[in-house]
């Protein structure tokens, strides 16, 4: 029950947004309520909204009922500014609407955009929007804008601050302030002008202040996210300029942002790096200080230790596969041109710049996007460096601070030497120096008071060093949040603190916007609330909960993320630990089951957008592999030692399932299926249009053994098993298919022995049944050692997600290959491929991407059809083998955006026979096996 005045908000919240987009049960306000930042505060109720219609209605409410709100866009924040133990207000995908308009020179965006994807909106024009955060891939538009966020490249000059064109806000009463329109500005002036009026009056006390004008002006020289936007009162005059740039900033405490409007800046198509060596951080920072007058875009600084970080790990260059000698300080410089002329001019100004000043080794650029982009593996490397290494319990602490590039070599010792004072001592800082921007990790454990302790006396004396002997920034780019609103008066002073809470209460007259961020009269209050990490398990321990796994998960729209479900897990582990065995712990495992178990595709690619690389599919596979009962495993046991038993079993149903389809028809079988499912409480999978016809076993073909181009085939037992769709024109099952392109192109085709009885134990390994995977992978490594020579013949495998696995597990003196890599690497030389006269689309499978297969799968696509369609944020299809007939809502989420994208092409391509069953479901074209297009494109070269 919620207790009051939250149960009359909810009721009315329901008049407006769907019951389904509100969660008051524990373990979602948990799992949903949780940030970046290392603190924690557990919603009342999370509120994920669509539409304008139900901001202005829900902050009505806040007002009505005095209920404190909280808006979250990706949760990426590290200062602690989205969480709430209130109301937490999520963006949905119904604030991803956009507009390029003036040649490109603008953008309008909603804030539920990522911002590469805002990006990826512009890269045509050769434009993009100035804000560059390391988070960009995951955070947000209406966190960066709200945020302030800056990052390598953009600097001071191209933040959300600087390139703001116009805003549409909701403000705290539910009125809609559109900055844009002459209508909305004149409405408003209406109906609040006494707000308009005070801050004209503010306006003029900055402007007859001079002193106080100066401060402000100085402070915004260098970054600087502290507090409110109090350059908005010295750049404009007019009320509603000074209100959209007091927005910038604002971490949602003074209303909510509903769309943007950036002026866009040019994305320069050449660039150029190189990673330059000095011996200490004063050389470096004497660089940075000359480099600032030459064309450069980013200089990136790197302290001694943060090296040392990554100094031999894979995919790091060359240059740090060796010892790093103490003090050792770099800089990776990046200079940006129009034209290969132009770089090449301005490497050489760039270089020439700094040959005054000693350093270690040549300046070496690149200009190849392989060997560049390796030198940025190294500062992309660092954070997730001292995560990896933290101790299970404490949590990766980044902070950020700006100084005046003067005092940056200074500064920086001096930071150095209060990390040692502190004993933090696998700290490490980096920054973008051309800003004075320094960046310091460390690790904390917060379950200890003494450690507490630690960590207080550290940043009182960072932020004492900081404003007092260098007047810098205490947060340059991560905003104030929870972490630095007790600081905010130490750095800005009382006179400019005195304005600040004069905005907050112009905008927000209650208090009801995301109070303690910004303003926070609790002096300790970045003591408070502190999240625990408690053991949870040792494949997620590292997990610092950043959020950067989130965009690519199959799940994120219908129930949990990565994040989330070791968010919720570690809750569950801390309980049992401490053992809290009440009625609660038993309601979130119980919920966790489908919420972080079930609807998990377990596809892994969250581990390729992940800091420290967390495979939250293996975990998942664990848990449920630690939860097998005996029954089950001996299920299971009985299955795989009677594989080819149960294989043509599987098909014969297929093919009655097939013939009831016919007989009765699509509509019949939809309803019929859906009543059956839900007699059985969703136990029973459902039908659906797509569902394949059953096959009879292979029957492999007479091989000639003096012809010396042989290849091991092994179809996978889904191949095996599940033909074409009913509805599909083609109707050779892949097999058949497969075979006649390998005789086209000269080959002899080989069958491993005892084919209807071989699996690569995939299936039994997602369930959970790790001895019957592993059993089943050693058949088939035999059988393939046995067909293929012992590895003299290349081994093709129809289906990725299999041969992902037989990468993994099998003999490594086999050659195995899916159809991707098989048709560029075999078949090129002895077929000719023609371009077919047709528009397709192409569906990457999560194995091969994890492969690195999907810039190959688009060249094999191109050499076959006209034109190729990449559908943008489609990643896996979160069918997940059988999954997609259990739970068709993952399978559905996941492929949301799928069919708008595709709808001008006459089929499409992947290498997964259940992913092509979800495909062809929500695409509504059909779906094959890219080997279908290869035959059709192909003819033999003579």
């Amino acid at each position: 029950m919620l207790p009051a005045p939250y149960a009359d908000f909810y009721r009315d919240l329901l008049e407006v947004v769907p019951k389904q987009n509100v969660y008051t049960d524990p373990l979602r306000v948990l799992a949903y309520g949780t940030d970046a930042s290392f603190y924690r505060l557990i919603p009342k109720m999370v509120v994920d909204t669509n539409a304008e219609e139900e901001i202005i209605h829900i902050l009505k409410l806040a007002n009505k009922y005095r209920v404190a709100v909280t808006f979250r866009a990706a949760g990426t924040s590290l200062s602690g500014q989205a969480i709430s133990n209130s109301v937490l207000v999520r963006l949905g995908d119904g604030w991803r609407r956009f507009r390029i308009f003036d040649n490109a020179t603008r953008i309008s965006l909603q804030p539920g955009i990522i911002g590469t994807h805002a990006n990826r909106l512009l890269a045509e024009f050769g434009k993009k929007i100035g804000p560059d955060p390391a988070s960009i891939d995951s955070a947000k538009i209406g966190g960066i804008v709200a945020n302030n966020a800056s990052g390598m490249c953009c600097g001071v000059a191209e933040n959300s601050y600087k390139t703001l064109g116009s805003m549409r806000l909701v403000m705290y009463d539910g009125t809609v302030l559109d900055t844009a329109d002459d209508k909305s500005r004149a409405e408003f002036s209406r109906r609040h002008p006494g707000m308009l009026e005070n801050l004209r009056l503010l306006r003029q006390e900055v402007a007859s202040n001079t002193a106080l004008a100066d401060l402000i002006s100085r402070k915004f020289k260098i970054k600087n996210t502290t507090g409110y936007s109090l350059n908005a009162l010295v750049d404009f005059e007019d009320p509603f300029d000074i209100i959209q740039h007091l927005m910038v900033g604002s971490e949602g405490s003074l209303g909510f942002i509903a769309e943007v409007t950036y002026r866009t800046v040019v994305e320069h198509p050449h660039k150029a790096s190189a990673l330059i060596f000095f011996p200490d951080i004063k050389s470096a920072c004497e660089a940075t200080i000359t480099l600032r007058e030459t064309p450069v875009s980013a200089v990136e600084l790197m302290d001694d230790r943060a090296l040392r970080s990554v100094c031999g790990k894979p995919g790091m260059p060359a240059c740090l596969m060796g010892d790093i000698a103490d003090n050792t300080t770099a800089l990776l410089v990046e200079t940006r041109a129009a034209t290969k002329e132009q770089l090449e001019k301005q490497i050489a100004a760039v270089t020439a710049s700094i040959t005054h000043i000693p350093k270690l080794g040549e300046v070496e650029f690149t200009d190849i996007p392989e060997e560049f982009n390796k030198l940025w593996a190294v500062r992309k490397g660092l954070f997730p460096a001292v995560g990896a290494v933290r101790r299970v319990g404490t949590t990766v602490i980044i902070e950020d601070v700006a100084f005046p590039i003067k005092d940056l070599a200074k500064a920086t010792l001096q930071l150095q030497e209060l990390l040692k004072k502190y004993e933090y001592n696998e700290a490490i800082i980096f920054g973008h120096a051309l800003e004075g921007n320094l960046h310091f990790v460390f690790t904390q454990d917060f379950s200890d008071p003494r450690e507490i302790t630690r960590y207080q006396g550290f940043m009182d004396e960072v932020c004492s060093m900081v404003v007092k002997e260098y007047d810098g920034s205490l947060k340059a780019e991560h905003g104030t949040g929870r972490n630095m609103a007790p600081f905010v008066e130490m750095e800005w002073g009382a006179e400019a603190y005195r304005l600040m809470k004069e905005i907050k209460a112009i905008f927000d007259p209650y208090g009801l916007l995301n109070p303690g961020v910004i303003i926070n009269e609790d002096a300790e209050a970045h003591l408070r609330n502190l999240k625990p990490l408690p053991p949870a398990h040792s494949i997620v321990d590292t997990c610092i909960e950043c959020g950067f796994c989130e965009p690519i998960c199959p799940s994120r729209n219908v129930t949990f993320t990565p994040r989330q479900r070791i968010t919720a897990w570690r809750e569950i582990s801390r309980m049992k630990a401490s053992d809290e065995k009440d009625k609660l712990l038993k309601k979130l495992f119980s919920d966790f089951s489908y919420f972080g178990d079930n609807t998990c595709a377990t596809d892994g690619l969250c581990a390729t957008r992940c800091p420290v690389s967390i495979n939250t599919g293996s975990f998942i596979k664990r848990l449920r592999a630690d939860s097998v009962t005996p029954c089950q495993q001996k299920s299971a046991q009985w299955v795989a030692t009677k594989f080819g038993t149960v294989a043509k079993t599987v098909g014969v149903t297929l093919k009655g399932v097939n013939l009831a389809h016919r007989l009765l028809g699509t509509k019949v079988m939809d309803t019929g299926s859906m009543v059956l499912r839900v007699a059985t409480l969703k136990k029973l999978p459902l039908w659906n249009r797509q569902m394949p016809k059953g096959l009879s076993p292979v029957k492999p073909v007479p091989v000639n053994d003096s012809n010396p181009h042989k290849v091991v085939y092994f179809p996978s037992c889904i191949s095996r098993t599940m033909g074409p769709a009913q509805s599909d024109p083609e109707k050779m099952d892949l097999p058949r298919k497969t075979i006649a392109l390998l005789l086209k192109a000269g080959y002899e085709v080989v069958f491993p022995d005892r084919l209807g009885e071989l699996c690569c134990g995939q299936a039994f390994e997602s369930k959970g049944f790790d001895a019957q995977a592993d059993m089943k992978a050693k058949e088939l490594s035999e059988a393939l050692l046995k067909a293929s020579n012992n590895g003299e013949y290349p081994v093709l495998c129809d289906t990725s997600p299999c041969l992902y696995r037989m990468k993994e597990t099998l003999d490594k003196r086999l050659t195995l290959l899916e159809p991707i890599e098989f048709a560029l690497t075999h078949l090129q030389d002895k077929l000719t491929f023609t371009r077919q006269p047709k528009t397709i689309a192409v569906h990457t499978t999560c194995t091969s991407r994890k492969l690195g297969l999907d810039a190959k799968f688009a060249q094999l696509a191109q050499l076959c059809a006209e034109k190729v369609v990449v559908p943008e944020n489609v990643f896996c299809c979160g069918f997940a083998g059988d999954r997609g007939f259990s739970y068709p809502e993952l399978n559905k989420a996941a492929l949301a955006e799928l069919k708008a994208q595709v709808e001008h092409c006459s089929e499409g391509y992947s290498t997964s026979r259940t992913c092509e069953v979800g495909l062809a479901l929500h695409a509504t074209i059909p779906y094959r096996n890219v080997l279908y297009l290869v035959d059709e494109a192909t003819t033999p070269k003579r």
